[in-house]
């Protein structure tokens, strides 16, 4: 099966997820992350795509933590797919990661900095993999089409946007949930939300980013409501004591609240285009 047929299989018409710590930094952090977002996810018929970057590139300082080595970290997220039977996601940072990564995952992930870059795009569409491409917080929803075009001219046969918030000013980003049908418009492909950095405040104090995670589950709804195909999320056991990007992580423990709140909104839009129709 396409991971694009399963993205596309939830029995219930649910929204997908790709979801899981910000980076693999231990395999205990991981496997307990993923084993109860498959428990929330197979009770809620949501499917699945477990997250993690095997190495964080865009770090603010130089003394930033960035991984436990590239293999050991992709080794893990193997396991993750062998263990639990659910696709993988990672990101990569430059064209030659991209053939490395695709021997362990499912899905490959293009970060926001780096989704104009020609060459990063055409490597990750030549591995067969699906190529999930973050929205640069610079560039417009309509813009997301020549990054699209650029894997499928490559030879990607499946491909997803993600939106992860706008620059508003300095230290803030904003949402436009205008985006959402704007890139499904413009880019013929799933659109998905990215819930937890687009609440980020890059660089907030002392080369730290910080965030807003409070207000997590309203970027949910809303890009539920506004057509989103997909969420995207990081979560953590205790973000508190992550190694990255803990600032505006959800708790691990509000994940299924969170989860059927949003179920509940896609149930609400479904019922709501079957009456259109």
């Amino acid at each position: 099966m396409k991971l694009s047929e399963y993205l596309a299989g939830s029995k219930s018409g649910n929204f997908f997820l790709l979801a899981g710590p910000c980076v693999v930094e231990s395999e205990e952090v991981v496997m307990r992350t993923a084993e109860e977002l498959v428990r929330i996810c197979t009770d809620l018929d949501i499917p699945l795509v477990f997250k993690g970057s095997y190495r964080k590139a865009n770090r603010s300082r130089l003394d930033s933590f960035t991984g436990i080595g590239d293999i050991p970290a992709l080794e893990i997220l193997a396991k993750v797919r062998e263990r639990f039977g659910v696709p993988v996601v990672t990101d990569i940072h430059e064209s030659k990661e991209a053939a490395l990564a695709a021997d362990y995952v499912d899905m490959l992930q293009i970060p926001a900095f780096l989704c104009r870059q020609t060459d990063l795009l055409v490597a990750a569409a030549k591995t067969g993999r699906y190529v999930n491409i973050k929205k640069g917080q610079f560039l417009s929803p309509q813009s997301m089409r020549f990054a699209v075009e650029k894997v499928r001219d490559a030879g990607g046969e499946e491909v997803a946007v993600t939106d992860r918030g706008t620059m508003f000013g300095y230290q803030d980003l904003i949402v436009d949930f205008r985006s959402i049908p704007e890139m499904h418009e413009a880019c013929c492909c799933p659109v998905i939300m990215d819930i937890t950095h687009s609440l980020q405040k890059p660089n907030a104090a002392g080369g730290v980013t910080g965030g807003e995670p409070r207000l997590i589950e309203t970027l949910g709804r809303a890009a539920i409501a506004t057509g989103a195909d997909g969420i995207f999320m990081e979560t953590h056991p205790n973000p508190s004591e992550a190694k990255s990007d803990g600032a505006n992580m959800l708790p691990l423990a509000q994940a299924e609240r969170l989860l059927r709140h949003l179920t509940i909104i896609r149930k609400a839009i479904n019922e709501i285009k079957e009456e259109k129709l």
